[in-house]
């Protein structure tokens, strides 16, 4: 299964005009491969530098893709983050905001990152062994460092009137695992 969605700025943070995000997706039983685009003024984005590739806190801070994993039955969920730098950050939380007394399992998380005349391009995969077991929800999101030092906040779905990606409500994506 393979589609596509777009990111959308949340109202506390506009994002530039004509800047776009769009994420395509596919769940297969290797997991969740994501392939970000984001096209727009590429001068006015704030790029991490390239680092070694390996997991690292605080990437949420500059620009960064994310995604949001939950079983539909439970109120834990799993938070991956995805830095142009090649760095990944994974988390689990028992509940809202709450993370949980162990760990997700470290494990290669795989980017590829493209710096294109019009953006970005990023693929990452969330292998299925640090997936939860049956129908999924997905949140799908960015945070986007422009060169002004500005942040702007992107998801399939905002839930208040700060941007917060872990409200429930904006893991608004089912995905059947196969």
């Amino acid at each position: 299964m393979s589609a596509s969605v777009s990111l959308h700025p949340h109202p506390a943070t506009p994002a530039p005009p004509g800047e776009t995000l769009r994420v395509r997706y596919r769940l297969d039983s290797g997991g969740i491969e994501l392939f970000y685009r984001y096209c727009g003024n590429p001068a006015a984005l704030r790029l991490p530098e390239r680092q070694i590739p390996g997991p690292a806190d605080d990437l949420w801070r500059r620009t960064c893709c994310e995604a949001f994993v939950a079983a539909t039955d439970s109120p834990s969920y799993r938070e991956f983050n995805f830095s142009p730098s090649g760095q990944w950050a994974t988390y689990l939380f028992a509940d809202y905001r709450q993370r949980a007394d162990h760990d997700l399992p470290v494990a290669l998380l795989p980017i590829e990152f493209e710096r294109r005349g019009d953006g970005f391009a990023l693929r990452a995969l969330i292998p299925s062994a640090l997936l939860p077991a049956g129908p999924l929800q997905v949140g799908l999101s960015a945070v986007i460092e422009g060169a002004d030092g500005k942040i702007h906040y992107r998801a399939l779905a905002h839930g208040g009137e700060q941007p917060d990606f872990h409200l429930r409500q904006t893991f608004t994506l089912t995905l059947q695992r196969p």
